[in-house]
């Protein structure tokens, strides 16, 4: 938020090399934080908060004491998981062998879309990110799905028509078509013409996805909700 400049020590000069101008603030990206009291013991401004406070007042001792704490409190809680026999199991992240290093494990780097990307969020701990085309493709599934059962009722209709042509004569051929049961074709569904026809309900993936729109959507509200009592 302030100027930063370099000083040269042999010749004395200093140089700008950094100034936060009105229009540099005014481009900055807004900080969203989780309300302190909704943070969990292990969120790192809950889990620091004491260390932080002491590193605001200018009590360094004060600062290496309570980080102290928190460090042996952590060594404590690895031994006695060592003597235990239980297997520490994080769950955001994952060791990547080829590295030796720890991955977020939910980890987006694909470049931001700005037509199909509207906001990216997380929730409990996993980065999500809302797509305008989320809706269209689960339509466009749920269509597939009931094209597929359509298809599969003309197929039973054939069937149902071949068997009842093959058992009665010619003669009653028309009679038997009309009493089979299974229409010979069937329009654009909606949800309650499928059902009225006895398909089946749409595929697992289809609930899913619905229900993981309706938490995309209970999240990005929720969020709005946020900004406008930040900027209240």
């Amino acid at each position: 938020d302030g100027e930063v400049h370099i000083n040269e020590l042999k010749s004395g000069n200093t140089e700008m090399f950094w100034n936060p101008t009105s229009e540099v603030r005014r481009q900055r990206l807004k900080r969203h934080i989780v309300l302190f009291e909704e943070q969990t013991d292990f969120e790192s401004e809950r889990l620091w908060q004491h260390v932080t406070s002491a590193i605001n007042k200018g009590d360094q001792h004060k600062a290496t004491q309570e980080k102290f704490v928190l460090e042996e409190e952590q060594r404590n809680a690895a031994r006695e998981r060592k003597e235990n026999g239980t297997e520490w199991k994080p769950l955001l992240f994952q060791h990547d062998a080829a590295t030796n290093e720890w991955r977020y494990k939910y980890e987006d780097l694909r470049p931001w879309d700005p037509l199909n990307d509207i906001a990216q969020f997380e929730k409990n701990g996993i980065l999500q990110t809302m797509e305008r085309h989320l809706s269209t493709r689960m339509s466009n599934h749920k269509m597939t799905c009931i094209n597929n059962q359509v298809t599969r009722h003309k197929r039973s209709a054939k069937d149902c028509r071949r068997r009842k042509a093959s058992d009665q004569p010619s003669n009653h051929s028309q009679n038997t078509e009309s009493s089979c049961s299974t229409p010979e074709s069937v329009q654009e569904l909606s949800d309650d013409d499928g059902k009225y026809l006895g398909f089946e309900s749409l595929c697992t993936q289809c609930g899913k996805e619905m229900n993981h729109l309706k938490e995309i959507h209970s999240a990005v509200l929720s969020l709005q909700r946020a900004q406008q009592d930040i900027h209240r």
